[in-house]
């Protein structure tokens, strides 16, 4: 046989063509009518020994039926497992020598009649589950009592090979031939199992789509007859135009291309046909290559920056550079600011100022409180209701390629598991790596080359260092008095006065009383709170004048109630009914300084008496802190006790380091200004900052807590109307500080006209106003003991 395996105990009928074997059934059938059937290796016409499975199985004839076209249709019943010893030819047909096989030699009972049970209830299940097995054979497979009927029942309604029928034949271990009937019959329940499903998923999928196909055809014929009726292709025709009229790069035309294509593939209700036609109309809203002309006259420029801020010179200097760089090369990379300074110094309003002189759209986000890193690389389009970033979503709305974009308060993000969106910044903020920014929902390089982006802080504690190294910083202190002045005369009047619609009118402030706001009702490094006053001043100007406007003679009339009023109030309630419009171009009025309490109230800040206190003990420092400086007063007591040092005030640890340094560098040194060596041993220490509920920290408080110290020691007062800031080492070393600016601002705010500070701040007088240089002083010191013998004139000469 060439495709077919006969087992013992089965009733199989075949069909005879082989010339060979037709003679040798002949033969047979003149005989006993038994033939050996085995499995040809291969299906060439002369066979040998070795070409065939060597064991078979012994057939006897039951049945015979020639056919008209000369084969033979034959059913045969196996008998046994017969082995093929030899081969011979009689005539023209082959002969073979064999010796039957017992295939229960040697095997245990029990365990067989376990593989049996085991083997009978695999096959039952599968029949259950597979309709093609006849109902006779699950019969036989039943009453089967011995493992050679159940082996052949099984194998004959199997899935499997002829070869694989072979080797089961083949093999004389009844044992192990169960037990790998059994596993394949495991796998193909396991493979119909998986099938079923396949056919359920793919019929139910089919079922969907043809029920969307014609409710779909019903909705175009609906529309069809409504009038309203509109080609499924319009919309992609629309799309596909659009991007054809996008000067597209040629990597984002392919993949708009390729996108389209599968778009026009997909039913229209599909989820996936709206997830990539959303995809679409982001590629061809955004600006690529799309360029807003700068304005290149470098004097128009600088005035539009005079006309929108005062001073501030380095950040429109170096807005000015750029412009001039630009003449000459206008590929040059734009460049990456961060200004940085106190709130309401004008970091936010410069950005859009900058935008606006450089002829470019202003885009702004607000980094305060983000910590989710998809915020600025968006998220995969696969997932549902997925955008891009703040970024690609800024670009959108700029409608070019090279705004002004400016990220306010960058040092306010966070993180958290989400990521870090400081880290995504860094692609964007880097000249040499966001010309191929890729957003995550795009999946495409965007050139941001030739944005300008403008970040602000109000520290740069927090931003982190590698994305700090890629922004040029340019500090934006806090102002003067006198530029706060000013600033309220030339830009905040002028502005009120138009938002509460009293543009033609004349209201003005005189110095003392725009003086007195300044002092009196703001403590600021910069003019948001100023901002504010004035707009109250002027709102209670326009009250009271809109309220005299509105009583004058004339200007009501008393008319007879509606006639629908009768329906809810009594009829003898009569209404006023004003005529005309509010007209006060006429209004004229000037705000003097005594006026100033009837529109603001009580006065919030009073003149500081730090500056004249003679306590022994108290000490005036100067703090930076991220809305501008302030003057920090350290005040100390010494009490009977064994030498503790105790810090109040909500100090940091460096802050407690410095109070230690100051001990031990008095301890050191205290007997060159009369102090005993061993004062500490017979007094407790308690060095205390005032406000102790604000956190405060860093190095710069040395010299004042070492004056303080000394100051309550030597029972002396420290030089009146002196304000210091200084780091101190315990080798009589005064170490330089930052923020001098500010801190100076913050000792003029208060009253103070003598600053002492480090020999090496010298070169921070530069950066100072004039008009604060003018009015204070500036004592420089190299030494700790320089610094303490200009605060206690004559202590350490005495000793």
């Amino acid at each position: 046989m060439r495709d077919m395996v006969i087992f013992p105990h089965t009733v199989i009928p075949f069909f005879v063509s082989q010339k060979e074997s037709l003679s040798a059934l002949d033969h047979a059938l003149k005989k006993e009518r038994d033939v050996v059937v085995t499995l040809q290796r291969d299906d060439s016409e002369n066979y040998s020994l070795s070409s065939l499975y060597q064991v078979g199985t012994l057939c006897h004839i039951l049945q015979v039926l020639k056919l008209p076209d000369g084969k033979m249709r034959v059913l045969v019943e196996g008998r046994t497992r017969a082995e093929i010893s030899s081969l011979s030819r009689k005539n023209d047909f082959p002969m073979a020598r064999i010796r039957e096989m017992d295939p229960a030699d040697g095997e245990d009972g029990a365990r067989l009649t376990l593989l049996m049970q085991n083997l009978r209830h695999s096959f039952i299940t599968l029949a259950g589950t597979r309709r093609k097995i006849p109902k006779e054979v699950i019969s036989h497979v039943e009453k089967a009592d011995t493992p050679g009927k159940l082996i052949g029942h099984v194998c004959n309604s199997l899935n499997l090979s002829p070869a694989q029928k072979a080797e089961y034949l083949q093999n004389g271990n009844t044992a192990e031939v169960m037990e790998e009937l059994s596993t394949a019959i495991e796998m193909e329940k396991e493979l119909l199992s998986l099938k079923k499903n396949i056919d359920t998923r793919v019929r139910k999928k089919m079922e969907r789509t043809q029920k969307e196909y014609f409710l779909n055809e019903q909705l175009k014929e609906i529309n069809r007859e409504l009038g309203s009726d509109r080609e499924d292709g319009g919309d992609l025709k629309e799309l596909e135009r659009l991007l054809a009229e996008k000067n597209l790069p040629l990597e984002v035309q392919d993949r708009a291309v390729k996108e389209l294509r599968r778009l026009e593939k997909l039913q229209p209700m599909s989820p996936e046909s709206g997830v990539l036609r959303t995809y679409l109309e982001w590629i061809a809203d955004l600006p690529w290559n799309s360029y807003s002309q700068d304005r290149k006259n470098l004097v128009e420029t600088t005035e539009i920056l005079d006309q929108d801020h005062y001073d501030l010179k380095k950040a429109k200097e170096r807005i000015i550079d750029f412009v001039a760089v630009r003449q000459m090369n206008e590929s040059s990379k734009s460049p990456i600011l961060c200004f940085v300074g106190p709130p309401g110094t004008g970091k936010t309003s410069l950005g859009r100022s900058v935008a606006r002189a450089l002829n470019r759209e202003f885009v702004r986000i607000s980094l305060g409180g983000v910590r989710d890193e998809a915020e600025i690389r968006g998220h995969r389009k696969t997932y549902v209701g997925a955008l891009p970033g703040k970024i690609i979503q800024s670009l959108r709305k700029a409608t070019t390629s090279n705004p002004v974009f400016l990220l306010d308060e960058i040092d306010k993000m966070s993180n958290d598991f989400r990521g870090d969106p400081a880290a995504a910044l860094l692609e964007v903020l880097d000249p040499e790596q966001n010309s191929t920014f890729a957003d995550h929902y795009l999946e495409l390089p965007y050139d941001l080359s030739h944005v300008m982006f403008i970040t602000t802080a109000n520290s740069l504690h927090n931003i982190p260092r590698p994305l700090l190294d890629r922004m040029e910083v340019i500090e934006i202190s806090g102002y003067t008095d006198m530029e706060k002045y000013n600033i309220a005369r030339e830009f905040i009047i002028p502005k009120q006065l138009k938002a509460h619609g009293l543009k033609g009118t004349e209201i003005t402030l005189t110095e003392g009383a725009l003086k007195g706001i300044i002092t009196s009702y703001t403590m600021e490094a910069g003019v948001r709170n100023l901002d504010k006053q004035i707009a109250q001043v002027i709102r209670k100007i326009l009250r009271d004048s809109i309220r005299e406007y509105q009583t004058r003679p004339g200007r009501f009339v008393l008319s007879e109630p509606s006639p629908d009023w009768g329906k809810a109030i009594p009829t003898v309630l009569t209404r006023l009914e004003w005529e005309g419009i509010i007209n006060l171009d006429d209004l004229n009025r000037e705000v003097r300084e005594d006026e100033l309490r009837g529109y603001l109230g009580q006065p919030v800040f009073h003149e500081s008496d730090l500056k004249t206190n003679k306590t022994p003990g108290l000490s005036i420092g100067l703090a930076w802190t991220e809305v501008g400086g302030r003057v920090l007063p350290v005040e100390v007591a010494l009490l009977p006790g064994d030498g503790k040092l105790m810090l109040t005030g909500k100090l940091g640890d460096v802050m407690k380091e410095s109070a230690q340094i100051a001990l031990s560098y008095l301890r050191a040194n205290g007997e060159r200004y009369g102090v005993d060596r061993d004062f500490h041993k017979t007094h407790d220490i308690h060095i205390h900052v005032p406000e102790g509920a604000i956190p405060k920290d860093g190095p710069s408080a040395g010299i004042t807590m070492t004056s303080a110290l000394l100051s309550a020691a030597a029972g002396i007062p420290i030089r009146e109307n002196t304000a210091m800031t200084g780091e101190i080492t315990l080798t009589d070393r005064l170490l330089p500080i930052g923020g001098v600016k500010e801190k100076v601002l913050a000792a003029h705010r208060n009253g103070f006209t003598n600053v002492l500070l480090p020999e090496e701040n010298r070169k921070d007088e530069e950066e100072l106003p004039h008009e604060i240089k003018e009015v204070m002083t500036f004592h420089f010191f190299r030494s700790v003991k320089d610094a303490l013998a200009y605060l206690f004139p004559g202590i350490g000469e005495t000793k």
